[in-house]
């Protein structure tokens, strides 16, 4: 009977028990050597040639361990350090590095299991008893930043991130939460920057497509951010907070639309409302917000609520201190409502933003219209529109000349007679300065009256009285009873 043989390759010997554990520890020395030459990429390689050649070896998980430690393979390096103390349970350093990496992952609870055992073990080892301290203050920072995200202090948690990150580099939970706070605090850059290294490891991590949809949603790229929150819905679809941003996205953009449509047909009564509703969807959304602020009031000046109009640009400067359409909507309700310093105040602060030839126009004129605002109003005093034709000035004269004239409140008490002189006076001086072609124009461009060599302090009311009721004896006040006067011409 012929005899079986196994079919070996020629260059292949079979090694005893002993021969296998020498190899394998001329494999663990050269390994050892690349780890203190800090080539980890090696290290690694002759410490699996070790594993391979004796499995049942806990120091070879344990050094491989460390060295994936060193790589910032972390969830690896976790298994090895777990295969070596599953291999012996009183290795010392296997526990250890297990509670390093679960640290490093952000899972505190389980490292300080770990460290506990250490402590069992060795209980005085002084690196146990920090590691086991970083891990009591990871679990408090995790507690304080859930405490902050309730409250809403978005910084607080961030800062709490940053802090547990010392000791957690590794945790894509800890990463996350602080992207997303950056989104909401309006540091997308940052929040990006995060979400993309975490994306650059794991390309399927839901939470880091959902932060990367935040902050494109929170940028107004509504469409673009709609894609990740899709994405991130289908890598993980019972995923809340994708689901309720995807659904706060589109009902946004479909309002503003539909706002911005009732607009351009002049629907203004519509397009407030629409913009009002679109207002309470969702009040993290700052950039949008505030863009909508901005479209509400310009609505609002439109339907003449010009006050309501300056409250809107204001919410929305306060969201985003860099929007110079609001400036200039604000500015322009502020020169409508006569509230010149103000608007020159916002005209100045769009200037020195962008020095275009437009906003140097729209502060000079803001500027003109506060040196102007300065002076007597002129067409106030005579109670007409500042596009008042000569004969508008004229009746209006005549009506107000005749009320305030002295003669009138002779028998007045002292106090009402001087008031009433003053007013006679003023209405003398605007009349003499609106009826004249030269003067009406100085004064209209803000021009100083006095450059042209008319002074208002030796202004004689009486003068232009008569030469525009026709000179002396041509009219006169008499009583025809008390309170009462009627009017004589000659």
């Amino acid at each position: 009977m012929a005899t079986d043989d196994c079919d070996m390759d020629p260059d292949m010997e079979l090694l005893s028990d002993e021969e296998l554990e020498r190899e394998a520890e001329g494999f663990k020395e050269q390994g050892n050597a690349f780890y203190i030459k800090k080539d980890y990429a090696e290290a690694f390689n002759y410490y699996t040639k070790a594993i391979d050649m004796c499995p049942k070896n806990a120091s070879y998980y344990g050094n491989r361990a460390a060295t994936l430690m060193m790589l910032g393979r972390y969830r690896e390096a976790l298994e090895d350090s777990q295969q070596a103390v599953r291999l012996d349970n009183s290795f010392m350093k296997g526990h250890l590095r297990e509670g390093k990496c679960h640290l490093s992952l952000g899972n505190a609870m389980a490292a300080s299991r770990c460290f506990q055992r250490v402590l069992e073990l060795e209980n005085d080892n002084s690196q146990a008893q920090q590691e086991l301290k970083n891990a009591e203050s990871i679990l408090e920072y995790e507690r304080m930043a859930e405490i902050g995200f309730d409250k809403r202090d978005f910084r607080m948690v961030v800062f709490c991130m940053d802090r547990a990150l010392e000791s957690a580099p590794a945790c894509h939970r800890f990463k996350i939460l602080k992207a997303e706070c950056l989104a909401l605090l309006g540091r997308y850059p940052e929040a990006q920057s995060v979400a993309s290294d975490i994306l650059r490891m794991d390309s399927t991590n839901a939470d880091a497509l959902y932060v990367r949809g935040l902050c494109l949603y929170y940028e107004d790229c509504i469409d673009k951010a709609v894609q990740f929150f899709v994405q991130a819905l289908r890598m993980a679809p019972d995923h809340d907070k994708a689901r309720l941003a995807c659904r706060n996205a589109k009902a946004l953009k479909a309002k503003k639309e539909e706002g911005n449509k009732s607009f351009k047909e002049g629907n203004y009564e519509a397009a407030y409302e629409l913009y009002s509703e679109a207002l309470t969807i969702d009040p993290n959304n700052i950039k949008t917000n505030a863009k909508l602020y901005c479209n509400r009031a310009t609505v609002g000046s439109k339907l003449k609520k010009l006050e309501q109009a300056i409250e809107d640009c204001t919410k929305a400067i306060k969201l985003d201190e860099t929007y110079i359409k609001a400036y200039l909507r604000r500015a322009q309700c502020y020169m409508d409502t006569e509230q010149y310093e103000e608007a020159v105040r916002d005209y100045e602060k769009v200037y020195q933003t962008e020095k275009t030839k437009e906003h140097k126009h729209f502060l000079k004129n803001a500027q003109l219209e506060l040196k102007k605002s300065k002076r007597k109003d002129y067409y106030k005093v005579l109670g007409v529109d500042k596009n008042a034709t000569e004969d508008e000035i004229k009746k209006a004269y005549r009506k107000r000349a005749l009320l305030h004239h002295p003669d009138r409140h002779s028998g007045a008490s002292p106090e009402v007679q001087k008031e009433e002189e003053k007013k006679f006076k003023e209405v003398g001086e605007a009349f003499s300065v609106l009826s004249d072609a030269k003067k009406k124009a100085r004064y209209d461009s803000g021009q100083d009256l006095e450059d042209d060599g008319m002074n208002m302090g030796d202004f004689d009311a009486n003068n232009i009285f008569k030469a525009f009721f026709g000179g002396p004896g041509g009219f006169s006040f008499e009583a025809s009873g008390p309170g009462n006067f009627f009017f004589q011409f000659g």
